[in-house]
């Protein structure tokens, strides 16, 4: 993701141990070293200029992030021709790696109405790539009840809780409780495939080839398969029109068809689906957008709230299903 002010600051001592293992372990020749980006966790990362040549550093603290799931899923997706960073070196203790650079060219700063089909067309290509080849080498861990269920929590507890500051009665938290129970159902009972789990415009850049460089990789699971495909189109970060998001929608349904992903067609299911998916990834986002604030300092999430609870609104309105969150979410402001 962009750089995002905040608390959590790189110390000049871990700059310096970087550079030195650059230096020393890798053995780079004189070099330049530029902060390139940085996430919603603890990594940082740096771009590398030597001899004509850019690398990027990752930094990731032992403390707060393990690096090996980031190498082996890496490795596993390389292996199944999806283009996410070559791992050229590795330093687990220190917590360093040397990977390939993708560039600077976001998919969010790149996409506009001449240029989205394009971009988009070559992102659904490779979601279909790894829902089709995928897992991989590296067994991923399962999309489970338990773990849907918990983060649509974020959106209780630090959205509702902490920065709207509601308390909530015993049947505001029975509907809220109902609607969780219903989405992960909706989720559970869809074909299991290889998720990157935050697929969208500030994780893919363009590159000159294999478009698109895949970021941010490292917590892969087994799970809903339109849960990757609300995440590209109905993007916390860009939105677009509900048609177009449809068309999008079934064009895919028909490619997992045919890379036989789905066994039997039937796109209502299919939009149905992605539809609830997107309810259950946006609690999560909006969720996790308020305790980027309220815990780790980082207010410019919040600016992004609105869009996403925006999907929420439109897909709770169109299911009798959620009509009861629906006019919970109404009665709380939460939604226009």
């Amino acid at each position: 993701m962009p750089p995002e002010g905040g608390r959590r600051q790189v110390l000049p001592e871990r700059i310096e141990q970087l550079q030195r293992w650059l230096r020393d372990e890798v053995g780079l020749p004189s070099f330049d070293m530029e902060p390139a980006s940085h996430d919603a966790s603890f990594r940082r990362y740096f771009r590398v200029f030597y001899a004509g040549h850019t690398r990027i550093a990752m930094d990731a603290p032992p403390a707060q992030e393990d690096c090996r799931p980031f190498i082996a899923v890496a490795q596993s997706f390389r292996a199944l021709g999806v283009n996410v960073p070559q791992v050229y070196h590795a330093d687990l203790k220190q917590g360093f790696l040397l990977l390939s650079d993708f560039g600077t060219r976001l998919y969010l700063h790149e996409l506009n109405a001449d240029s989205v089909e394009r971009l988009y067309g070559d992102a659904l290509g490779a979601l279909i790539t790894l829902q089709a080849c995928g897992p991989g080498t590296y067994p991923l861990p399962p999309y489970g009840r338990e773990r849907l269920l918990t983060e649509m929590e974020l959106f209780r507890e630090w959205y509702l809780g902490r920065h709207r500051r509601f308390t909530l009665n015993p049947r505001q938290h029975e509907t809220l409780d109902q609607a969780f129970t219903f989405l992960a159902a909706a989720a559970l009972e869809q074909p299991q495939v290889a998720v990157h789990r935050d697929y969208h415009s500030r994780n893919l850049l363009v590159t000159a080839q294999h478009n698109p460089g895949i970021l941010d990789f490292q917590d892969a699971v087994m799970g809903p398969i339109t849960y990757d495909l609300v995440s590209l189109l109905r993007d916390c970060y860009i939105a677009w029109p509900r048609a177009q998001v449809e068309a999008w929608v079934r064009g895919y349904h028909d490619l997992a068809l045919h890379s036989g992903i789905l066994r039997e067609e039937n796109e209502q299911q299919f939009l149905r689906w992605f539809d609830l998916m997107g309810v259950q990834r946006h609690f999560k986002a909006s969720g996790i957008f308020a305790r980027l604030n309220h815990r780790d300092g980082k207010p410019g999430y919040l600016q992004d709230i609105p869009r996403t609870l925006a999907y929420v609104a439109d897909v709770a309105s169109r299911y009798d299903e959620l009509g009861p969150l629906y006019a919970l979410l109404s009665e709380l402001d939460v939604i226009a």
